[in-house]
């Protein structure tokens, strides 16, 4: 392993991190603004935590009540004033919907002078939930659309439709009070109704959307769930209004600087990632590959969310398999390596944030008798990296903005 390179990658996507931690955003958001009537507070997501204290912290007036929703382990403690729950992600369990079902109890029979502070971020989706069909199938279809390689916006435009809260619903629940929303978005185009499926925006998507998604992946639906998919959203909604104060294209940003600052010039792919996260590796392999023999230092940077299409039982994200699948094209580079991470520090269902490998990595799993095809078509990015350190471990880090994966070459030694 080239530890130079591993450093240098991994404090580019610490440092970027760092700069869409929720906090400032908020602050920003909400500095100098008053609001009429009761202030109730509902934070919802993956940065839930960091965005509820971040807004306690600026408020001119105090929060009447309110309820912060997040993913097991992602509180540091307690919010005072402030009832927590933490729940299920990617699938949602009893805790998404014990919470959900708070969130509306606490809003109902709000009055036209009221404000609903809602703080959004990615894994909303899950965490905050009332299901119009049994749990136990909202559970299944959600499994169904990870394991085929379904996009988020194709998941959250099933799931809007299944849900008491998503596609704008919980907004005409609060209604007649007003809703403000301040959003961290996890969505490539920051498309307001599929971040967290739009709790509180009007849908885009129609019911002939949803059953088309549901044909194509072939998903098994009882009647009850589609008759659900046939039933209408919301498309419009006056009391609310949202707005998206973080994205990925900041964290991308941010990884630039971070790696100018070491000395390399940073090239911006795209904050548009998508598609196959093994083919997002072997893509991003191939650019370094080609740049390889330049004699310069250049940084590649490229933010999105990729998907992983499941052919095997191993135990991996799509970060890691990105890295992973990026070890073949940069095998023999003294110069080159790829690094991939979730912002908000879990990648798939495991403790993991993403991965790294570089023109050593595919030699040394080979001498441990791990065969990179067999690995990819089992799914189990964890376990290879893992064999030759090529983990990036953060724990929640407390926001949430997509994903970010960095190759680096330096000048040739």
């Amino acid at each position: 392993m080239n530890r130079k390179l591993r450093n240098e990658a991994e404090k580019a996507a610490y440092t970027a991190i760092g700069a869409v931690m929720p906090e400032g955003a908020v602050r920003r958001a909400l500095l100098g603004k008053s609001f009429p009537g009761r202030i109730f507070l509902i934070a919802a997501g993956k940065a839930a935590p960091h965005m509820a204290q971040a807004a306690l912290s600026v408020l001119s007036a105090p929060v009447e009540s309110g309820i912060v929703i997040s993913k097991y382990g992602h509180f540091d403690r307690p919010i005072e004033g402030l009832q927590c729950f933490e729940a299920g992600h990617p699938v949602p369990d009893e805790n998404s919907v014990t919470a959900g079902e708070a969130a509306l109890k606490l809003t109902e029979d709000l009055k036209e002078d009221d404000t609903v502070l809602f703080l959004l971020s990615g894994g909303g989706s899950a965490l905050f939930e009332k299901p119009l069909i049994p749990l136990a199938e909202l559970q299944d279809i959600t499994a169904q659309l990870l394991a085929c390689g379904a996009v988020i916006v194709e998941i959250n435009t099933i799931r809007k439709r299944l849900s008491a809260v998503k596609g704008g619903k919980f907004a005409a629940h609060c209604a007649p009070a007003k809703i403000e929303a301040i959003i961290l978005s996890d969505i490539l185009g920051d498309p307001l109704d599929m971040i967290a499926s739009g709790p509180v925006s009007p849908d885009t998507a129609s019911c002939a959307d949803a059953l088309a998604i549901a044909e194509k992946y072939g998903l098994r639906l009882s009647e009850e769930a589609k008759t659900c998919l046939q039933t209408e959203t919301p498309k419009v909604l006056s009391n609310v209004n949202a707005r998206v104060v973080g994205s990925v294209r900041e964290l991308c940003r941010a990884a630039g600087e971070a790696c100018r600052s070491m000395g390399y010039e940073p090239v911006f792919l795209t904050d548009q990632l998508n598609g196959e996260a093994r083919e997002a590796g072997r893509f991003m392999a191939s650019v370094l590959r080609s740049h390889a023999g330049d004699g310069k230092k250049i940084a590649f940077l490229a933010g999105g969310e990729t998907v992983v299409h499941l052919t095997g039982k191993g135990l991996g994200g799509r970060n890691q398999e990105l890295a992973l699948a990026a070890c073949e094209g940069l095998r023999g580079l003294k110069n080159a390596a790829v690094l991939s991470i979730g912002s908000d520090g879990t990648d798939g269902p495991t403790d993991a944030a993403g991965g790294y490998t570089d023109g050593d990595s595919y030699d040394e799993l080979a001498e441990k008798g791990i065969r990179l095809y067999d690995v990819l078509q089992n799914n189990d990015a964890y376990h290879a990296l893992k064999a030759v350190d090529g983990l990036i471990v953060t724990g929640p880090t407390g926001t949430n903005v997509n994903d970010v994966c960095i190759g680096l070459v330096d000048v040739k030694t």
